[in-house]
């Protein structure tokens, strides 16, 4: 099981924005992230959100289905991509940006460009919506999640203190 983020989101995460990382992003993947968000002009909170919830930011995770890399690319669109290594974590933050970006052009709604980079973009074409595959349901409603966090709020600016 993957721990729950300790921050928060720390701004919008605006299309290409990558300053606004959120605070459960680790140092070492920031610039990538920040890059490939301004590159393909997609969110970095919304990319950060999925790495968190496809591998935790482990660039050497695999699935028991053949998922591979701190973004589980599946072999197949890996090689559509052009993604030589998923385990390059910078190369592999790169091909999820520009995938996010065609998902995005091609659904126009974020709850199904995820549902498609999760499921595959056939199930969600076929019904126009988040199919009722529990995983998928799951992913996208734990991505939303993490986005919508705090709001705008930075996590900084929030004390948590439990009492008896």
């Amino acid at each position: 099981a993957r721990s729950t983020p300790r921050g928060a989101a720390t701004g919008g995460g605006g299309a290409g924005d990558g300053r606004a990382l959120p605070s459960f992003v680790p140092a070492e993947f920031a610039p990538a992230l920040a890059r490939a968000a301004q590159r393909w002009n997609v969110s970095a909170a919304l990319l950060a959100a999925q790495l968190y919830a496809e591998s935790n930011f482990n660039p050497f995770a695999t699935s028991p289905v053949g998922a591979q890399g701190i973004a589980q690319f599946m072999p197949g669109t890996a090689r559509e991509m052009g993604l030589a290594d998923p385990f390059d974590a910078t190369q592999a933050i790169d091909a999820q940006a520009h995938l996010m970006r065609d998902l995005l052009r091609r659904f126009a709604a974020v709850p199904l460009a995820l549902a498609a980079y999760n499921a595959g973009p056939g199930p969600v074409e076929a019904c126009g919506c988040v199919p009722p595959f529990p995983e998928t349901r799951g992913y996208v409603a734990r991505i939303l999640g993490l986005l919508g966090g705090m709001g705008e709020l930075d996590a900084g600016s929030v004390v948590v203190r439990l009492v008896d």
